[in-house]
């Protein structure tokens, strides 16, 4: 399967106009963003959990990252509720469920082999610092290697950046709305560009808040290698 798999384009997607799509597991629902492959994949959803609902006990053999959107995601290693930023690198292992329900944005197979840093931060309660580009845009870093940098952009109302994309960058608007080049990004949507792109955005009147990861497109290729040699 293959969704969003051209990833010399950009690509923006409103995900809460999609339809959940069901996956094999009762009660847990998807709306896919990018993909390549099909139940195992190099893949980009929005995931929702409806409450009682669990996934198998699995290893994430190319690791795991995911934002809560809504609701409280529970494994073994704890509960996490709306604003918790966790990734599970290659070779960990959980077992997923939601008591209540809940909604993550999350990314498979999308990690250099070699890590295996465990992050489990509550983003929420991040206050962050001045950007030290932009005026009235605050960041709270969240993940940094010489890989990527993933971080949380607080926009003031009409607040602005331009950010050189050299290694691909991509965003999910969690409060708010921004203007993309043309597109109105609001609550949910998901922007990807491409490697050698700009990040050209501006805060509606009500600001934004934004997570950003920039620098981890120029591995795509070995990452389906990897995958499909898993």
């Amino acid at each position: 399967m293959k969704i969003a798999a051209d990833f010399s384009e950009r690509v923006v997607v409103h995900s809460e106009s999609l339809e959940w799509i069901a996956s094999p597991m009762a009660g847990v629902d998807r709306r896919p963003l990018d993909r390549v492959g099909d139940e195992v994949a190099r893949a980009t959803s929005i995931v929702r959990y409806a409450p009682n609902s669990h996934f198998s006990a699995h290893t994430h053999t190319g690791g795991e990252e995911f934002i809560v959107l809504e609701g409280v995601f529970q494994d073994e290693h704890g509960d996490f509720p709306k604003g918790s930023y966790i990734r599970n690198p290659p070779e960990s292992k959980h077992t997923p469920s939601s008591e209540n329900g809940c909604v993550i944005f999350v990314k498979l197979w999308q990690f250099q082999p070699e890590d295996r840093e465990h992050v489990r931060l509550q983003t929420n309660t991040m206050h962050g610092v001045p950007h030290p580009e932009f005026s009235d845009v605050n960041v709270a870093p969240l993940y940094k290697d010489a890989f990527e940098e993933v971080s949380i952009l607080a926009f003031a109302p009409n607040s602005e950046i331009s950010l050189n994309a050299l290694g691909g960058g991509e965003l999910l608007v969690l409060e708010g709305s921004l203007e993309e080049q043309g597109d109105t990004l609001v609550k949910h949507s998901w922007l990807r560009v491409p490697p050698n792109s700009e990040i050209k955005a501006i805060a509606g009147s009500e600001g934004a808040r934004v997570w950003l990861k920039i620098g981890h497109l120029t591995d795509v290729e070995n990452q389906i290698a990897r995958l499909k040699n898993a």
